[in-house]
């Protein structure tokens, strides 16, 4: 998988370069100091997952990553955002940016590089703390019908129902194409729509939302161990 690193520290930007180097299914396509040029190489070398500070400047990482998720052109390049502010506040901020993963800077190696893969594969990677205050931050939203448009639900179609009970159980959209013989294109297209009409702002709220109406068993966010 192809990475790109965006750190605005010299030294921790090459020691996340030689880690991410050291695994054989890895590589480095690039390395960026600011928000700016790592949104460039971004667009130029397509990498799989930005791993991503959020102290960059001019501009910032959140805004980077802003910039990265919300263009067309970059939809299947993931941000996972590395951050020395282990706190809720920068958490919920990077998820609404569109980052699909969050961790503190001082991850162990290990979990980093598991960080990484899963992104690439259209997880969404948090510790377990970070899915715990997710949890505590959306249950209580949908249990009192604010998260989400509920007379919604009953406009799913079948296959947009079977799609989303499946990221009720965690699957990514590769393993939801697959399950339900789809392109992961049209499995995408299929998540994205179902996030509209549920007035849904992420994969974590619409899993919660299957487990809530029953769809799934259990809601299954991706963590690390």
């Amino acid at each position: 998988m192809r990475v790109l690193v965006a750190d605005a520290h010299a030294a921790a930007r090459a020691g996340f370069c030689l880690l991410v180097s050291s695994a054989p299914d890895m590589e480095v396509v690039g390395d960026a100091a600011d928000g700016e040029s790592v949104v460039a190489l971004a667009r130029s070398t397509a990498p799989d997952v930005v791993l991503m500070d959020t102290h960059l400047r001019e501009p910032d990482g959140l805004e980077a990553t802003r910039q990265i998720t919300g263009d067309p052109a970059l939809r299947n390049v993931r941000v996972l955002m590395l951050t020395i502010h282990d706190d809720e506040e920068h958490l919920f901020k990077s998820l609404a940016m569109g980052a699909a993963g969050f961790l503190p800077v001082d991850t162990q190696p290990a979990q980093l590089l598991e960080g990484i893969r899963a992104t690439a594969a259209g997880a969404s990677f948090l510790n377990p703390w970070h899915t715990q205050k997710v949890i505590e931050r959306y249950v209580p939203r949908l249990y009192d019908g604010s998260a989400v448009n509920r007379p919604a639900l009953s406009e799913l179609s079948d296959r947009e129902r079977e799609v989303l009970a499946l990221i009720g159980e965690g699957l990514t959209n590769s393993e939801i194409a697959q399950r339900l013989s789809l392109s992961p294109l049209t499995a995408k297209t299929y998540v994205s729509r179902i996030m509209a009409k549920l007035g849904a702002r992420d994969r974590v709220q619409l899993a919660l939302v299957a487990v809530e109406s029953g769809l799934a068993a259990h809601a299954c966010v991706p963590v690390a161990p």
